[in-house]
């Protein structure tokens, strides 16, 4: 069961990309969807595809169209994406 739902999650991350630049919402369905089945499976979004999308308003995000994404070096360096539709700010640490 795990292992359809980790499947089928990474599926619909590759449908949304796919589908972004003709129908944005229609994306986001994708997402909302992937993230449902990760919850009632308690299966993980693997990191790859945790990146793509804004935990505030569920939007899947691409950089420089709904998202910036910049690169910070204060006391630790961490790579910063702010989602454009909702302004939510996600930080994540840069590890060498």
């Amino acid at each position: 069961m795990r292992r359809i739902a980790s499947e089928r999650i990474r599926i619909l991350f590759n449908m949304a990309e796919r589908m972004f630049r003709r129908d944005p919402r229609l994306s986001d369905r994708y997402v909302e969807i992937a993230r449902r089945i990760s919850m009632k499976t308690h299966v993980r979004i693997p990191r790859e595809y945790r990146l793509r999308f804004c935990k505030g308003c569920g939007a899947y995000l691409v950089p420089g169209v709904n998202c910036r994404v910049r690169v910070r070096s204060r006391r630790e360096p961490h790579l910063v994406v702010t989602c454009m539709r909702c302004g939510r700010i996600i930080r994540f640490p840069l590890r060498r």
